[in-house]
């Protein structure tokens, strides 16, 4: 990629700009250890800062202690922020692993 590329990539989503998507935990034990763990993951393979709410709670989202403080059963929502040159894709992925029910087969 050329400096010029690199450059349109970055005007093109500011770092400071956040993102919110709020998402149903679909999954048949919630957001428990391995589906934390599964999150963080996905987090931190994205350059972007994240923040996960859950009734005025919020947790940052490389903390799987945190993740799972939250206490998110089946059929609750969680608010995710994101900001950073990857935000829109890492919520993006987010959204998919969420609905993949975190690779879980119930």
């Amino acid at each position: 990629m050329s400096e010029a590329q690199a450059n349109e990539v970055s005007a093109s989503t500011p770092a400071s700009e956040e993102l919110k998507r709020e998402f149903s935990i679909v999954n048949q034990r919630g957001l428990h250890a391995r589906a934390s763990a599964k999150f963080v993951q996905t987090v931190e393979n994205h350059d972007a800062d994240v923040e996960v709410e859950k009734d005025g709670i919020t947790v940052g989202g490389t903390s799987i202690m945190g993740l799972m403080m939250l206490a998110a059963s089946p059929g609750c929502k969680i608010r995710v922020s994101a900001s950073g040159r990857e935000a829109e894709a890492l919520l993006d992925a987010l959204q998919t692993l969420i609905a993949d029910r975190f690779g879980e087969e119930c």
